[in-house]
């Protein structure tokens, strides 16, 4: 990275030296962008990432145009508790590059709207300030992603934490292995269309003025019955990364938290061609009340909130829920598909016995078809049915699972949702 080509840039730039030599910084990232930038963007890009090479390198800067000290506001800048060094700010671009040039300043500026390829495609972007204050003031984030992305030609996936309260879902299953009934089949198999095709449509058919820019999709139905792993199928197919949203890190008790919270995931997630499943959604998007309290009132504001930004999302958002009317009405309208995942019938449910079983163990067939007929596991509940069996099959050092550790773990399954049991005969 020509980072001491840069000092001596801003050093010459801000002495206004006559005849000083040109400096093009133009390809520093073309290859690992896989995009032409302009030299103000390559500048830009260069000037965020210096403090994260070489510590104190603006007070280095500052110190030779400055050695007596002083305020000097127009340099903008910030500095933190845990960073003691100067961090740029929007300003300190403009100071730097834009000068006194009241044109070149505003050009500056249209770099850090939310339409710029800066920010769609979240390689840098600049942090909110306060009701009031100048747009530029505030300091030019840059994401972990991209600043491995830049240092090192590597694209990180982003770490669950506070500023990402979210989890990354994977799968050792395939599709084969999703029993479902077929009118779910086919509604899963349109979502799966709009995810291969969708470009498609918008870019070269031209269809972009009709076909929304993300799809939104609720999957409801009892738990267990296959919602979370089609997520994860789709993922799997398509490439993409899907990621839970930890409801727990996200729902705040404090006014406007549970919003500052989800606009950093929609923020990262923006432009990029991940899923984002909301398990579990009741409980931020459920049903608006009658306001009745200041809490209500606030609720309510942040089902809206929800419902536009949602609207505005280029992504895939994918919400679960066991029943779609705790979902508000609202949503409803705006989802693409609403996906019901029900309970399997007995022949779903002889299937998924049949491939829940290991291979070295074996089951009696005509067992298997009275289980099915009998018992109305989903297919969670068979799993954990099978597994306990099979452990207890491995203590007793058995190939084959006996009628009564079976029985015994379906009669566990009922135990859990204080459901009676009766005994096969």
């Amino acid at each position: 990275m020509p980072f001491q080509n840069l000092r001596k840039y801003i050093i010459q730039q801000l002495q206004e030296e006559q005849g000083r030599e040109t400096l093009d910084f133009r390809n520093t990232f073309s290859e690992i962008l896989q995009r032409e930038t302009s030299q103000e963007e390559a500048l830009i890009i260069l000037m965020v990432l210096a403090p994260h090479v070489f510590s104190g390198f603006y007070e280095s800067i500052f110190n030779e145009l400055h050695p007596n000290g002083g305020e000097f506001p127009e340099w903008g800048g910030i500095k933190d508790e845990q960073y003691r060094s100067m961090q740029p700010t929007g300003e300190t671009i403009q100071h730097i590059t834009g000068r006194n040039d009241v044109k070149k300043r505003l050009l500056l500026q249209s770099y850090f709207e939310t339409e710029h390829w800066f920010f769609k495609e979240q390689i840098l972007y600049i942090s909110s300030v306060k009701e009031g204050m100048p747009f530029m003031s505030g300091k030019i984030i840059l994401p972990q992603e991209s600043l491995s992305l830049l240092m090192y030609g590597k694209l990180l996936k982003p770490k669950f934490g506070p500023d990402f309260p979210a989890k990354e879902l994977s799968t050792l299953m395939e599709w084969e292995d999703l029993v479902l009934n077929k009118k779910t089949l086919v509604q899963i198999d349109q979502l799966r269309l709009w995810i291969k095709h969708h470009k498609t449509l918008r870019e070269d058919w031209a269809m972009e003025k009709r076909v929304s820019p993300g799809y939104k999709a609720l999957f409801y139905g009892p738990s267990g019955t296959g919602k979370t792993l089609t997520v994860s199928l789709l993922g799997k197919e398509f490439n993409r990364p899907v990621y839970r949203i930890d409801l727990s890190q996200i729902v705040s008790k404090y006014i406007g938290e549970t919003e500052k919270n989800l606009e950093k995931i929609f923020i990262r997630a923006e432009n990029k061609d991940w899923i984002l499943f909301f398990d579990e959604a009741d409980s931020l998007f459920g049903k608006r009340t009658n306001t009745r309290s200041a809490q209500d009132r606030f609720a309510n504001q942040g089902v809206s909130y929800l419902l536009q930004r949602i609207e505005n999302f280029n992504g895939v958002v994918i919400l679960a829920s066991n029943y779609k009317n705790n979902i508000d009405q609202a949503f409803i309208r705006r989802f693409n598909a609403m996906i019901m995942f029900t309970k399997p019938n007995a022949q779903e449910r002889l299937q998924l016995w049949k491939m829940a079983i290991p291979k070295p163990i074996s089951v009696d067939e005509n067992l298997l078809k009275k289980l099915a007929e009998a018992y109305e596991l989903t297919g969670a509940q068979i799993v954990n049915t099978i597994t306990y069996s099979c452990l207890q099959a491995a203590e007793e050092k058995e190939k084959k699972i006996s009628r009564e550790n079976i029985l015994n773990a379906i009669r566990i399954e009922f135990q859990k949702e204080e459901k009676m049991f009766t005994k096969l005969h």
